[in-house]
Order: structure tokens, then C-alpha cells, then sequence
């Protein structure tokens, strides 16, 4: 079982002038730790059922451009970008970038948006989510040309463009992996068999899990797609792993065994740097073992 870490949490003790030395000890510590992954959330403003809208929230990007600097191994992105953030001309050209400067480790993840209070109070539009799902399918299609040779235009329903140049190339070939985050039956899982690398579940069971993923592989049969080369990912564990580790390895044996391949675990403060190290150290080694 693969691990990566969520960081999601950017309300800590003597924020903002401690919020770039409390983040970069933290990439450090699951860089170097033996973590896959490193996501960040993509909003504008905390979630309100997590937090408060007045808590802090770094844009993700700029925050995965910080991260690929000081570190060599994690693979860097978003869980998810939400499709209504930005266009996807500049998306793609967003993730090419940090693909670049990482030397290869940037993935795509994406999704069709959800937090409505932040874009009416941002003025970005919010269309309905039937639309929603129409732009994300769109917006992956804009990426996958501008990963491709096609540099001609992009005529969609919502999205035309005349030219999809993308200069430097991605690293990775043929192009930075995409991940689509949800739950979804008859649109998300359905994009995730036509489109994606990977797909990311928000799951409180395995026996959940199976189930969507047992979803996952219809649409995979009836699109002619191997199910075997799509990531099966998870984000989220209910509690802290530290607090009960055999309770938590043994949730982990469980995803193994329906299919799950990799967890991300939500960074917890109010120390998250240490929060890293003792996950990688205590827990790492027994994640590693599970075949």
C-alpha cells in the first residue's frame, strides 16, 4: 500500500509568518520519509465544514510550485482542482509547468467543483452541476490535446480555442498523469474509465470502496478500457492513524484487499512536520508490507 499526505490544514500556531516554515518542514518530512505523494485543496476559502470560511487557505498551485523546490521525490497536485477555478488553456499550462520544474512528478487532479460560496463571493461563475460535468469533460480534453501534438484549435460547447501551443513539453510522456476525484456512479467514475490515470474516492469502508470501484470496472468493460491501469486511491481516514495504529493498519488491509493501491492521509496539527515523520517512521514501514 502507497501513502501520500493531504495537507489541508493551514490554521497552526503563529500564522502567517509561521505558515512557509510549517509547510516546507512538513514536504521535507514526507519527501524524505518515503511518502508517493503530496496534494494540496484547491479553494479559495477554508471549508466551512472543516473550518471557517476566515480561515486561511493558500492557493494551491503557487503552494505545489513551493513544494517541487524543496523536495526530489513526491508527486505533486491537487486533490482536485475544481473545473470552474480556471480556464483550462491555463490549467493544463498550469500542471505542464510544475511538471517541468519538478523534473517530472506533477499529476492532474480534477473535479467538478462543489463550494458555491466561495465563487459567488469571488464572482467566478457557477454554473449547474449537469454543466459542471460538461466543463470538466471539456477541460480534460483541452489538457490531452495540449499534451498531445495537436496544436490546432478546441472547439467545444463552452470552451473554443484557436491554438492549444504548449511550449516547454510535459516531463512525463505522454503527459502528467490525470486523477479524477469523486464518488459519483454515472458521470465521475464513468470519466475516470474514459479519461484517467487514477481515480481518488472519499470513502468511510472498504465495503464502500469495493463498491465503487466494482462501478468503476462496468464502465471500464463497456468503454473497452483495462481497469488494471487505472490508480485506485483513497483520501481520508476517520481520526488520526497515530492514535490506534493496528486499528488503522488494519483498515488499510482491508482497502488492499478490495482493490485500494494508495491512501493519503490528512496532515494533522498542530505540529504537522512531526505529524509527517511519525506516520513515515511508524506507520510506513507496516503500509509498505501490505501486499
Amino acid at each position: 500500500m502507497r501513502f501520500g499526505f493531504h495537507y489541508m490544514d493551514f490554521t497552526l500556531p503563529g500564522y502567517p509568518a509561521t505558515t512557509a516554515d510549517d509547510f516546507r518542514h512538513s514536504v521535507v518530512a514526507a519527501d524524505e520519509g518515503g511518502a508517493s505523494w503530496l496534494s494540496v485543496m484547491d479553494h479559495y476559502f477554508q471549508m466551512e465544514h472543516y473550518r471557517t470560511a476566515h480561515d486561511p487557505m493558500l492557493e494551491g498551485y503557487t503552494a505545489l510550485g513551493f513544494a517541487a523546490a524543496i523536495s526530489s521525490r513526491l508527486r505533486l497536485g491537487m486533490i482536485v482542482t475544481g473545473v470552474t477555478y480556471r480556464h483550462p488553456g491555463l490549467l493544463a499550462k498550469i500542471v505542464t509547468t510544475l511538471d517541468v520544474l519538478s523534473q517530472g512528478r506533477a499529476f492532474l487532479g480534477i473535479g467538478a467543483a462543489w463550494y458555491e460560496r466561495e465563487h459567488r463571493a469571488l464572482g467566478v461563475a457557477y454554473p449547474p452541476l449537469a454543466e459542471r460535468f460538461e466543463r470538466l469533460e471539456e477541460a480534460i480534453q483541452i489538457a490531452l490535446q495540449m499534451w498531445s501534438d495537436d496544436e490546432g484549435a478546441y472547439i467545444g460547447t463552452h470552451y473554443q480555442l484557436a491554438e492549444t501551443i504548449n511550449v516547454p513539453r510535459a516531463i512525463q510522456s505522454p503527459h502528467p498523469p490525470i486523477v479524477i476525484g469523486g464518488n459519483g456512479e454515472r458521470k465521475t467514475l464513468r470519466l475516470v474509465a474514459q479519461y484517467a490515470q487514477g481515480t481518488n474516492l472519499i470513502v468511510q469502508s472498504a465495503e464502500q470502496a469495493a463498491d465503487k470501484l466494482d462501478v468503476l470496472r462496468r464502465h471500464c468493460d463497456e468503454l473497452g478500457r483495462d481497469y488494471d491501469t487505472i490508480e485506485k486511491t483513497v483520501n481520508g481516514y476517520q481520526g488520526n492513524p497515530l492514535d490506534d495504529a493496528d486499528a488503522f493498519v488494519r483498515y488499510a488491509e482491508q482497502l488492499a484487499a478490495v482493490g485500494i493501491e494508495h491512501m493519503q492521509l490528512r496532515v494533522a496539527g498542530p505540529d504537522p512536520a512531526a505529524f509527517v515523520e511519525r506516520v513515515c517512521a511508524e506507520l510506513g514501514p507496516r503500509l509498505r508490507d501490505i501486499g
